[in-house]
């Protein structure tokens, strides 16, 4: 009896893991959960993260480099067999010596044309430009979700309605039908009403596989598992528009000094400078200093000679130098000539590609708020035609029970109605699109929107 109950707590314990694991994957995500999950799992964000940690480990190896020498320590022994030369006979003679080395050195760089200097400038640029991409690609993966998701819920809620006209077109055929046998309606409406319900079935079919393929397009951008079923949120209302006054001068100006593509742009210019005058400075002499020390101990295994010990040798033969090395190019067959040049033509090309941007950038933010303030007004268009096809459309449904329109009258006024459902739901996604594109050139990231 135990064990019984045993196996039946388990069971229950198993059923309600089970349940809230399984209501745990029917949660319906938001917009702003596939971009989040988007975003933390995306390869290209953890590439980007990759090359920043990368230019972390650089901007760290330049500053060393510029304030610290680099030091060295060595060590050695060997042996040495066979014949040698007495220096106090002049005669060779058969004997075995060792001999064991020990050396410390450092060296710094006092001038090589800013070099170092140039160094951390450049690895802190390259640092920023790592962080912008990793931001560019933030904004790049969070606008693709935003279209993917978009385009989900909209061919979502087309399947839903097309599925609803289906279902009221099998009514109607029943209502035809009944009608017929009452002799009220004749074969030739049957017909017509069978033609219409399988028109609707395959506009259910249609769009219940474009909402398909649209959550696989988002499933695939998101990185959701392909074998695991999407759930997202389709109830959007336009509970809120805008007040289109903005600045568009300065949403451009903003936009311009803050863009993470600008920074990377500027990033690169700034870089291509500061090679450029790195280039220039290695044309004048490099200056360095060193500075070491080393010991050395010797012994005659075997033999009948007598040798210090160990610890004498080590302090007794031990030596310091320093050097001042002054390095002065004279001729390198251009080679530094040829390198200003192209450093040159570099700083160039990178300064044209960031006028560019800015040019771009500002064409992008006007672009963005004329095509935000287009949708706005198609979409308020598309709402009030939508009103009025669906009053229309109840009006022909009344009417085509009551008898008083053909069925291809009423066919006619269920697609306006349709069609006018699907065009306001279009444009009222490309307007959240399109005002989401603006947003984010004001500054709002894609997920605090």
């Amino acid at each position: 009896m135990k064990e019984m109950k045993g196996k039946t707590v388990i069971s229950v314990v198993l059923f309600c893991a089970g349940s809230v694991i399984a209501i745990a994957q029917q949660k319906q995500m938001s917009l702003k959960d596939c971009m989040e999950y988007a975003v933390s799992n995306s390869t290209k964000m953890r590439i980007r993260k990759a090359d920043t940690d990368d230019a972390r480990l650089d901007r760290r190896s330049a500053i060393l480099q510029a304030f610290t020498p680099s030091i060295e320590g060595g060590v050695y022994a060997y042996y040495n067999f066979g014949r040698t030369i007495d220096p106090q006979t002049n005669t060779y003679v058969n004997t075995t010596s060792f001999h064991n080395s020990y050396s410390l050195s450092a060296g710094i760089s006092l001038f090589n044309g800013f070099e170092a200097v140039n160094n951390m400038k450049i690895s802190r640029t390259s640092l920023n430009m790592g962080i912008s991409e990793e931001q560019q690609a933030e904004a790049d993966i969070c606008l693709a979700t935003m279209e993917a998701y978009y385009n989900a819920v909209y061919y979502s809620l087309l399947s839903d309605s097309c599925e609803e006209q289906f279902r009221t077109a099998q009514e109607s055929l029943i209502l035809v039908k009944k009608q017929e046998q009452l002799g009220m309606k004749g074969y030739a409406d049957v017909v017509q009403s069978e033609s219409d319900m399988a028109k609707r079935q395959l506009d259910y079919t249609n769009a219940r596989n474009a909402k398909t393929d649209a959550l696989t397009t988002l499933q695939d951008l998101m990185f959701w598992p392909l074998d695991s079923t999407l759930s997202i949120v389709t109830d959007i209302n336009a509970e809120y528009l805008f007040d289109s006054q903005d600045d568009v001068d300065g949403i451009v100006e903003y936009a311009k000094t803050n863009n993470p593509s600008v920074r990377i742009a500027l990033g690169a210019m700034e870089n291509a400078k500061l090679q450029l005058n790195t280039a220039k400075w290695q044309t004048l002499p490099s200056l360095s200093l060193y500075g070491g020390w080393s010991t050395t101990y010797f012994s005659y295994p075997g033999g009948n000679i007598s040798t210090r010990p160990f610890r004498d040798q080590f302090s007794n033969n031990g030596g310091e130098y320093v050097q001042l090395s002054l390095s002065i190019p004279i001729y390198s067959r251009l080679s530094r000539l040829s390198n200003i040049y192209k450093r040159r033509n570099a700083y160039n090309r990178y300064n044209a590609e960031y006028n560019q941007k800015l040019r771009d950038i500002e064409a992008e933010v006007r672009r963005a708020v004329q095509d935000r303030d287009g949708a706005s007004d198609a979409f308020l268009q598309a709402e009030r035609y939508a009103e009025v096809q669906a009053e229309a459309y109840k009006l022909s449904r009344k009417q085509y029970e009551q008898g008083l329109i053909s069925p291809i009258e009423y066919q006619t006024a269920t697609n306006q109605y349709l069609s006018s459902k699907a065009d306001m739901m279009n444009a009222l996604f490309k307007f959240y699109i399109k005002r989401g594109v603006v947003e984010y050139y004001s500054g709002v990231r894609y997920l605090d929107q």
